[in-house]
């Protein structure tokens, strides 16, 4: 028999250390949004770690959509606060976020192929109070995060299958997150309104094979996230 609660415990990661000094250099320094953090060299002097580490730090930060890293320009905060969620939730959100990928892919191909057949005027009429919520929303500096969700809601509701809409509800949970993760990528809230329009003309025109190609190009375009890029357990640079 095993206990659990004796296993071996885990050495946090280094750049997990710079976050926390980070957090609280933004908190102590009355950071907000717009504000430029030290160059990364400072940081590593500073904090006595090599500069990989604070790269991954910072990288963490760009992933999670609380700074952006402008070419040859530093690092600026994105909100009022460096507060990331944990480590390992995002390490989790990262190793299950291709399958999710994949089943939205598969699901949502057939769903807007499906619409293009069936909808009604009703559908057509949700599909486009959506996209004018969305426009609004992004119009505002919002992400357009609900009129995306109304909006991927409207074509599986106009795809009239029960059993594939039954689908989508079960990862519904997943989907938000990759929907999440997808419109805080710099570009993407725009990016996103245009390929909605795409389907929703293919839908509007009765071309099933048009809505199904532009809905793939569409889950093949949310799959570019920074979050895939970010391998958590890279090897920092022993100190400079």
């Amino acid at each position: 028999m095993t206990d659990d609660s004796l296993r071996p415990m885990a050495r946090p990661r280094l750049y997990e250390q710079v976050l926390d000094r980070l957090r609280a250099y933004a908190l102590e320094q009355r950071l907000g949004a717009g504000d430029r953090l030290p160059p990364e060299r400072e940081l590593a002097q500073r904090l006595g770690v090599s500069r990989a580490s604070v790269k991954q730090a910072v990288v963490v930060l760009e992933v999670q959509g609380l700074v952006e890293t402008r070419h040859g320009g530093g690092t600026y905060m994105v909100g009022g606060t460096l507060d990331a969620e944990p480590v390992e939730r995002l390490v989790e959100r990262r190793r299950r976020l291709p399958d999710v990928l994949e089943a939205r892919e598969a699901l949502e191909t057939k769903l807007a192929e499906l619409a293009a057949e069936r909808r009604t005027e009703e559908d057509l009429k949700a599909m486009r109070t959506a996209l004018s919520d969305m426009e609004a929303d992004i119009a505002a500096g919002g992400h357009g995060v609900e009129g995306d969700r109304q909006f991927h809601a409207a074509v599986t509701a106009a795809g009239h299958s029960s059993l594939l809409a039954e689908f989508m509800r079960s990862i519904s949970e997943s989907v938000a997150e990759s929907r999440t993760e997808s419109l805080r990528q710099p570009g993407r809230p725009t990016r996103s309104l245009d390929q909605h329009v795409r389907i929703l003309e293919a839908v509007r025109a009765g071309d099933p094979a048009a809505a199904a190609a532009a809905m793939r190009d569409h889950v093949r375009t949310v799959a570019k996230v920074r979050l895939l890029e970010w391998n958590p357990d890279e090897k920092a640079e022993p100190h400079e």
